[in-house]
């Protein structure tokens, strides 16, 4: 949010009651306020930062289909869908559109997941199709056959998620959700099992239902409670440039550099996969289920022990009472790693001509949740009557949040959710822990 609206947000009273409470001003948060609203269902969202000012602005501003895990997929279709009802309702640009998006392979090893995933997904009928080496060459209009051969789905979209996640939050306001930003939700207090009520660093606000979509936070929320959860966080690292020449409209993805085409004619510019695993007292406690991820990324993730180990991710408990980590740090601002940029803007100079001048004007950090299967949890933590947990994106969340904002508030408004949500479950870590 901006401008007059920012202040309004910040200064609104703190409403006494509602029927639902949203903890986290992310892309789910925002997404779950408004399908809540539109119900006509009184929803208060609150953010201990900014709308956005995490994740949901820092990520590249994919909307894909093509390469995500099959229990994720049908959610992301309606995602999708989802988008492109959204933006033209917003009144606002936000760089949204259906532009495409392709996985090029440099070398026949790396084009072979991508013709098993396609193969694995077939019964979803998506338009993505494999392409050719002559073929990705014309995609990109060049002749010099650099590549291999790609994956490539037309029907993929990109936006602007520094746009896009505000403007949805200023349309849920104006359907009637209310917004607090600096309003950080300490606890939530239960009676019975039963959700009664969250206690916010402004006073109570009793209700009968939680969302929490705090993202990297969800965590350190739900071990407060008493409530052991496998959520861990790595650090990405972003850069955008200065205008270029367009290559595709859509969005490229490589092994040494992903490229998507900005709003400002500049590319954002970063590395699938290659992240900071941070080693804190978490860290420790789920380091098992995590070992899958580890090792089949060893040569692109780091594992970095460090001050984060005493930090606001780390072990920390508080009462109503008492400050929260939320209002010791608004908004996470981790620094980037500018040695592993500074290499993959060389690499996408390398791979594609159009860079060949191009300069990074920005660099950035951001958090990453992330589960150990990779995919979200979408479901009410045992004993915990009136909480929905809908965390844990790994990376996927922009182009997804929309879904599972609306498959959450389908699930508490009581209705029949647009797709089954068992994939979400939070048994299923429970279930490998007793296994």
């Amino acid at each position: 949010m901006n401008g007059e609206q920012d202040s309004k947000a910040a200064a609104a009273p703190l409403p006494a009651e509602a029927d639902v409470v949203i903890i986290g001003g992310g892309v789910v948060g925002v997404s779950a306020a408004l399908f809540l609203a539109e119900r006509g269902i009184a929803t208060v969202l609150c953010e201990k930062g900014r709308i956005a000012g995490e994740q949901s602005s820092r990520n590249w501003g994919w909307i894909r289909k093509m390469g995500r895990d099959a229990r994720e997929l049908p959610l992301m279709i309606e995602s999708a869908r989802l988008w492109g009802r959204l933006a033209p309702q917003l009144g606002e640009e936000i760089g949204y559109g259906v532009r495409g998006a392709t996985y090029l392979a440099e070398t026949e090893a790396e084009l072979a997941p991508h013709i098993a995933w396609l193969d694995q997904v077939k019964s979803f009928q998506l338009d993505t199709t494999l392409l050719s080496a002559a073929e990705a060459a014309r995609l990109l209009g060049r002749d010099d056959r650099r590549f291999e051969g790609a994956l490539h789905t037309p029907s993929d979209a990109t936006a602007e998620p520094a746009l896009a996640v505000p403007a949805l939050a200023r349309y849920a306001a104006r359907r009637g959700a209310t917004i607090l930003e600096n309003c950080a939700v300490r606890l939530v207090e239960r009676s019975a099992g039963k959700v009664t009520s969250v206690v916010t660093e402004r006073g109570e606000i009793a209700c009968k239902t939680v969302i929490l979509a705090g993202g990297v936070w969800s965590r350190t929320f739900l071990e407060n409670l008493g409530l052991s959860f496998p959520q861990l966080a790595v650090k990405s690292s972003v850069l955008r440039t200065t205008p270029a020449p367009e290559i595709t409209p859509g969005a490229l993805g490589a092994t040494r550099a992903s490229v998507r085409r900005r709003l400002d004619g500049g590319y954002t510019i970063a590395r699938s996969g290659a992240a900071e695993f941070q080693l804190i007292p978490a860290a420790f406690r789920h380091f098992g289920a995590f070992l899958p991820i580890l090792r089949s990324r060893w040569r692109i993730m780091t594992i970095k022990a460090g001050p984060d180990f005493f930090g606001p991710l780390g072990s920390t408990r508080w009462k109503a009472d008492e400050t929260s980590p939320f209002e010791r740090v608004r908004v996470f601002d981790p620094v980037p790693d500018r040695r592993l940029l500074d290499d993959v803007m060389e690499s996408a100079r390398k791979l594609h001509p159009q860079l060949a001048e191009v300069k990074p004007v920005q660099t950035w950090g951001g958090m990453i949740d992330v589960m150990p299967d990779e995919i979200p949890v979408i479901d009410t933590p045992p004993g915990w009557d009136g909480l929905l947990v809908a965390t844990g994106l790994s990376g996927h969340g922009f182009g997804i949040g929309p879904g599972v904002g609306l498959l959450a508030a389908q699930l508490v408004a009581g209705e029949a959710p647009l797709i089954d949500p068992a994939p979400f479950a939070w048994s299923r870590f429970t279930r490998r822990n007793a296994a």
